[in-house]
């Protein structure tokens, strides 16, 4: 088996000159996240890891132990041919790096809190995807000693009061899994809830930022869609 032969979500550089064919285009997400540069004596915990690329990232940067989960995604069936929606990915990408990221398989993604407590917790691109995502959302802030990076779809944006979309049907990217857009007022007053001292948003799809702005002057357009990435920190001591 080569690279080819399994449909990549991640695009990951592998080495040698082969990159894999990602639908996602992680290495330009990477420059959304603004992620530590130094990570040494770091552990990092990585929900929702898919194929790795942002676990592999972690341990490039230094990371003293990177653990990766990823229930939804890589339990049993696949959601589709040539490895999709399985741990192929991963495991390929894990043997060609010669890494040594920490894949732990759960029952469920709601076991996270049995994994204890890590330096930094990334949070990447699930929590719109989970159809009751508040008690998630508590049990991965509960496992950040340090810092914990999110990345969801938002909506709403246009609007400065804490607030969160509901999609009952396939209304995102005809997704039936995509279910919730938070607006980033309610990531930030939740994460506050759960005890981070300094909750910032570090990055906003240009888009949604002028829809945004349009809404609050009355202009025509109603929503606020896009992607937002939030770190929320601990005071250190």
């Amino acid at each position: 088996m080569d690279a080819s032969d399994i449909r990549w979500f991640h695009t990951i550089d592998l080495g040698g000159g082969v990159v894999t064919a990602g639908e996602d285009d992680s290495p330009r997400k990477l420059t959304w996240l603004h992620l530590p540069a130094d990570l040494r004596g770091k552990t990092v915990l990585d929900v929702g890891a898919w194929d790795g690329f942002f676990s592999f990232e972690c341990e490039r940067r230094g990371a003293e132990r990177v653990v990766a989960v990823d229930p939804e995604c890589w339990n049993p069936p696949a959601w589709g041919d040539r490895g999709w929606g399985t741990r192929q990915g991963f495991d390929f990408a894990h043997a060609a790096l010669g890494s040594k990221v920490e894949p732990v398989e759960l029952g469920s993604i709601e076991e996270i809190d049995t994994l204890g407590t890590f330096d930094v917790v990334l949070f990447l691109g699930v929590l719109y995807h989970l159809p009751d995502p508040l008690p998630l959302l508590e049990k991965v802030s509960a496992a950040a000693r340090e810092l914990l990076v999110l990345e969801t779809h938002a909506d709403l944006q246009g609007l400065r009061r804490p607030a969160m979309a509901y999609y009952p049907g396939a209304e995102v990217d005809g997704d039936e899994s995509n279910w919730w857009g938070p607006n980033p007022a309610l990531l930030q007053a939740l994460l506050r809830g759960h005890g981070f001292e300094r909750v910032d948003v570090v990055h906003r799809d240009p888009l949604a930022r002028r829809v945004a702005r349009a809404v609050r002057r009355g202009g025509r357009y109603r929503i606020g869609q896009g992607r937002v990435v939030v770190h929320a920190a601990r005071a250190t001591r």
